[in-house]
C-alpha cells in the first residue's frame, strides 16, 4: 500500500501532470484556431514539434542533473520554464512569438518529466511502481474530459490565450506544495558493488550533445516545411540537421539502441517508435477532424478524450497484480493496436468512415499505447542500477521525444509538401480553419490519409521491436520486471 508521505508525494506528481495533461490536450484542441488567427497553418506541425525539440535539451540536462545532485532543483528549474513558456505563449503577438514560448515550456516538460521520473525512483519500491505509473497515467483522465470543451469554449466564445494564460499559475502553485516532498532528495548512491561507472559523458558533454540533437531536430523540421517547391538552402539545412542528430544522439543512448539490441536497448527504442506513430498521428487528428470533416473545435477535440480514457485504462492493465502476460507481449499487443488505430484514420479522412468514428478508433490507439509506454516506463526502472536511472530516464524520455518529433516533423513535411504544390487546398483549408461552410477539398482528404497511412507502419515496427524487448537470459527475478515477475508487480 501507499501510505502517510509517500501519498502525498505521489498527489503532488498526479497534481503536476494533471497540468501539464490540460496544457496539451487543451493546445492540441486550440492549435486550429490559434494557427489561423497567427497566421500559421504552413507551420502548424512546428507549434507541436518544437516544444518536444526543446523538450530533447531538456531531458538530457536532467538525466545527469538528477544522478548528481538528486531531482529537486531540476523540477525547480522545469516548473519556472514550463510556466514562462505559457505565458510567452499567452501574449504572443505572432505566430513565431508563440512558436518560441512553445520552445520555452518544453524544455520546461523535459526537465520535469525525467526529474518527476528520478523521483519515483527514489521514493517509491519497486513493487509498487506499476501502481504509481498508472495512478500518473490516471492523471490524464480529468484533462481529457474537460480539457478539450474548456480549450474549445476559450477559444471560439472568448480567446485562444486564456487556454495557456490560465494554466501557468495554477502550475506555480502546485510545484509549491510538491516541493517541500521533495527536498529531502540528494544524489542516489550507487548500489553496494556494484562496477566504477567507465565511459559515463560528463554533464557539461551530455548538455553540449543534447543540444546538438535539439538544434539538429529543429533545423531538419524547418527545412523540411519549406522542401517544396524544392530549393537548395531547405535541403542543406535537413541534411545538416540529420547529421548534427546522428552525430550526437548514439552517446546519449544505452549502447545498442539504435540496432535494437536486446534488454534495456529495446525497451528504449520502442518507446520511440510509439511515439512517433500515435503522436505523429494525433497532432493532425483535430485539424483532419475540423478543416476535412467540419466538425466543430470543441468536437474534434473530444477525439484526444477517448484517446486518453483508452490511454489510462491500458496503463492500469499493464499495473494489475496477477498479470500474466510477458511484457514484451503486451508492448508488442500494443504497437499493434496503435498500428490498426493510426491505419483506420485513413478511412475517415477520405469520407469512408463519419468524422464521428474517429472518437472510438483512437480510443484504441490509446489503449495500445497505455499498455506500452508504461510498460517501457517499468521496465526501465527496473533494469537500471540506482545510479543511472536518472540517465537511463533520461535516455527513455529522449527517445519519447525525438520519436515524437520525427513523427510530427515527417507528418507536417508531407502536410507543408502539399500545402506548396497546390495553393487552392491552402486556401480551402485556411477557410474551413475561419469557419466557412464550404465544403472540403478532396486534394485534403487524400493529405491527411497519406500522412496516417505511412505513420501507420511505424506502429508495426514498434511491434516487431517489442519482442527483442526480453533479455537473452531472461528477465531478472524481481518484481515489474516482466512475465511471471510482474505478476507480484503493484500493492
Amino acid at each position: 500500500m501507499i501510505r502517510g508521505e509517500l501519498r502525498v508525494a505521489l498527489a503532488g506528481i498526479v497534481a503536476l501532470v494533471t497540468l501539464v495533461a490540460f496544457e496539451a490536450m487543451a493546445v492540441s484542441t486550440a492549435m486550429p484556431v490559434v494557427a489561423d488567427e497567427l497566421g500559421g497553418l504552413r507551420r502548424y506541425g512546428l507549434a507541436f514539434s518544437l516544444f518536444l525539440t526543446a523538450s530533447l535539451l531538456g531531458t538530457v540536462l536532467a538525466g545527469g542533473w538528477a544522478d548528481a545532485r538528486g531531482p529537486r532543483t531540476p523540477v525547480v528549474a522545469g516548473l519556472l520554464a514550463f510556466a514562462g513558456g505559457l505565458v510567452v505563449c499567452g501574449t504572443a503577438p505572432t505566430f513565431t512569438v508563440l512558436l518560441v514560448g512553445r520552445a520555452v515550456s518544453g524544455l520546461g516538460g523535459g526537465l520535469l518529466v525525467v526529474s518527476l521520473y528520478a523521483v519515483v525512483g527514489a521514493v517509491f519500491d519497486e513493487a509498487v511502481r506499476p501502481r504509481v505509473f498508472a495512478w500518473i497515467s490516471s492523471a490524464w483522465v480529468l484533462p481529457a474530459v474537460i480539457g478539450p470543451l474548456a480549450a474549445g469554449w476559450l477559444a471560439t466564445a472568448w480567446s485562444w490565450r486564456a487556454v495557456f494564460l490560465l494554466v501557468a499559475p495554477l502550475a506555480v502553485v502546485v510545484g509549491a506544495v510538491l516541493l517541500p516532498r521533495l527536498w529531502h532528495l540528494g544524489a542516489p548512491a550507487p548500489e553496494a558493488g556494484a562496477p566504477e561507472r567507465e565511459g559515463l559523458l560528463s554533464q557539461r558533454s551530455r548538455a553540449l550533445r543534447g543540444l546538438g540533437v535539439a538544434a539538429g531536430a529543429g533545423l531538419a523540421q524547418a527545412g523540411a516545411a519549406e522542401l517544396v517547391p524544392l530549393r537548395l538552402l531547405p535541403v542543406v539545412t535537413v541534411l545538416v540537421g540529420l547529421a548534427a542528430v546522428l552525430l550526437a544522439l548514439p552517446a546519449l543512448l544505452p549502447e545498442g539502441t539504435l540496432r535494437a539490441r536486446r534488454g534495456l536497448p529495446s525497451v528504449i527504442a520502442v518507446r520511440g517508435l510509439m511515439t512517433a506513430g500515435f503522436f505523429g498521428a494525433e497532432s493532425y487528428v483535430p485539424l483532419m477532424l475540423v478543416l476535412e470533416r467540419g466538425l466543430p473545435v470543441t468536437l474534434a477535440g473530444l477525439a484526444l478524450t477517448g484517446a486518453a480514457m483508452g490511454w489510462t485504462l491500458g496503463s492500469a492493465l499493464q499495473g494489475r497484480q496477477g498479470l500474466r502476460m510477458d511484457r514484451s507481449r503486451l508492448m508488442a499487443v500494443g504497437g499493434l493496436l496503435v498500428a490498426c488505430a493510426v491505419g483506420l484514420l485513413v478511412l475517415p479522412s477520405l469520407h469512408v468512415l463519419p468524422g464521428l468514428a474517429v472518437l472510438g478508433v483512437w480510443a484504441v490507439g490509446g489503449l495500445g499505447m497505455g499498455l506500452t509506454l508504461s510498460s517501457t516506463s517499468v521496465l526501465t526502472l527496473s533494469m537500471s542500477p540506482p545510479d543511472l536511472r536518472g540517465r537511463h530516464s533520461a535516455a527513455l524520455q529522449l527517445s519519447d521525444a525525438l520519436g515524437a518529433v520525427v513523427g510530427i516533423g515527417v507528418a507536417g513535411a508531407v502536410f507543408a509538401a502539399r500545402l506548396g504544390a497546390a495553393p487552392d487546398l491552402h486556401a480551402d483549408l485556411s477557410g474551413a480553419a475561419a469557419g466557412a461552410s464550404a465544403a472540403p477539398s478532396a486534394d485534403g482528404g487524400v493529405t491527411f490519409a497519406l500522412v496516417f497511412g505511412g505513420l501507420s507502419l511505424v506502429g508495426l515496427v514498434a511491434a516487431a521491436v517489442a519482442l527483442r524487448v526480453r533479455p537473452a537470459g531472461g528477465w531478472p527475478n524481481q518484481p515489474g520486471a516482466g512475465g511471471r515477475a510482474a505478476s507480484v508487480a503493484g500493492p
